[in-house]
């Protein structure tokens, strides 16, 4: 906790617990390789790609090195034989360059692995379920509530939402929980974050449309700070001058922490909008991106400056705090998750803005799902930082008559 309180300002909490929408103002791709049982897939045609979030991998060459032999692929209907059974499965396939892809932790799961991730190389495992890899991780214990009413229930689940592999498997509460959901509830949709429209909006927010530049808008001395950093990762030190205070502070933060193997692309949130996408269920949004990209927008500019300010500080350590946020939500800890909720209030201005405000939303949104009377079941996953504490998401359905059940 103590690199927590070095840094409490800094969007890189933010990412991570609070806010879905924060741009980047440039993309850090990084080369995935696939295992099969501890055996390195060598693939001839094509390569794993990244696609909005979700890693695609050839899939006959994958499917070969998994001893599945591939019977018929069609644009969402894959027929293999596994150990002698043919099985159909329905998932979204993509055609690059003559090369059909598909979403490996959906194949992997259809057929009879294990689909797990070694952070520190990039790697997607296949394990075969009852073998054993020493690189192996399990996921986590999590945040997960229970609030049911007038025949209606809600399950509130705490997203991180940069994480990495090592957070999956999900126990099985969030699974089954998710199984029995009519609705998946997020707050923004980030499948959609690639989407022209979501894209222009970032632009015209994030960017100076009069002529002026990032120095123009911060110290001399806090400018320097950035273009040092840049120029350490091998970047122009203008790379961000047209960019505002707080998209450059995402960006190096998310660039930070990308290092350190915790992406969107792994995120809890996303997750589960993947799976959504598989089922057809239907995602509801709490929020919205233009919601979400204009409450950074209109952050003073004092606060954009202190924010970045903090994260150049604290450029280092970034990693240290990310791993730290891991670790708090995999093993479920709710003191250490209060202790963080509260230290926002040091800033009046960001507090308010990223929790109370956007908590009343939420949790009003929560309520209408529970008073509908339709006797459905909804999965809502948002940031872990809006469930606790004196302003969080549990105190307000709470004070609204709920009971809310740790799970």
């Amino acid at each position: 906790m103590k690199n927590w309180k070095r840094m409490l300002l800094s969007l890189t909490i933010s990412v991570g617990l609070l806010a879905s929408a924060v741009p980047t103002a440039m993309a850090s791709p990084q080369e995935t390789s696939v295992k099969v049982n501890d055996e390195t897939v060598e693939y001839t045609a094509g390569a794993p790609i990244n696609d909005k979030g979700t890693t695609l991998v050839p899939l006959r060459s994958t499917l070969d090195a998994m001893d599945v032999k591939l019977t018929t692929a069609t644009d969402d209907t894959i027929t293999a034989v596994v150990n002698g059974k043919t099985i159909t499965l329905k998932s979204k396939l993509t055609r690059i360059n003559g090369v059909t892809y598909a979403p490996i932790r959906i194949v992997g799961d259809a057929t009879g692995y294990e689909v797990c991730w070694d952070a520190a190389t990039r790697t997607v495992l296949l394990v075969s379920k009852g073998g054993e890899t020493e690189t192996v991780q399990t996921g986590g214990r999590g945040f997960m509530w229970e609030v049911e009413s007038n025949g209606n229930t809600v399950y509130l689940v705490g997203s991180m939402h940069i994480a990495d592999e090592s957070f999956y498997p999900l126990r099985e509460e969030f699974e089954e929980a998710f199984t029995e959901a009519d609705y998946l509830g997020v707050e923004i949709d980030i499948s959609k974050a690639a989407d022209e429209a979501q894209q222009k909006i970032v632009l015209d927010l994030g960017s100076y449309q009069d002529g002026t530049t990032l120095k123009d808008h911060i110290s001399s001395e806090t400018y320097a700070q950035v273009g040092d950093i840049l120029k350490k990762n091998g970047l122009e030190a203008n790379a961000l001058d047209t960019f505002k205070p707080w998209v450059v502070e995402s960006t190096l933060a998310s660039l930070k922490s990308m290092k350190a193997g915790y992406e969107a692309s792994s995120g809890v949130d996303l997750y589960f909008i993947q799976k959504a996408i598989e089922r057809k269920l239907p995602v509801i949004e709490l929020e919205s991106y233009q919601s979400q990209l204009g409450m950074f927008n209109d952050f003073s500019k004092e606060l954009q400056e202190k924010t970045l300010k903090a994260t150049l500080d604290n450029f280092d350590v970034l990693d240290d705090s990310v791993n730290q946020m891991a670790e708090m939500w995999k093993t479920g800890n709710d003191e250490q998750l209060l202790e963080l909720t509260n230290s926002f209030s040091d800033d009046e201005e960001y507090n308010k803005a990223m929790l109370i405000d956007r908590n009343v939303g939420m949790a009003d949104k929560i309520d209408g799902y529970l008073k509908n009377g339709k006797g459905e079941e909804y999965f809502i996953v948002v940031g872990a930082a809006h469930y606790l504490g004196d302003h969080g998401i549990v105190k307000l359905l709470k004070d609204k008559g709920y009971t809310v059940v740790r799970k």
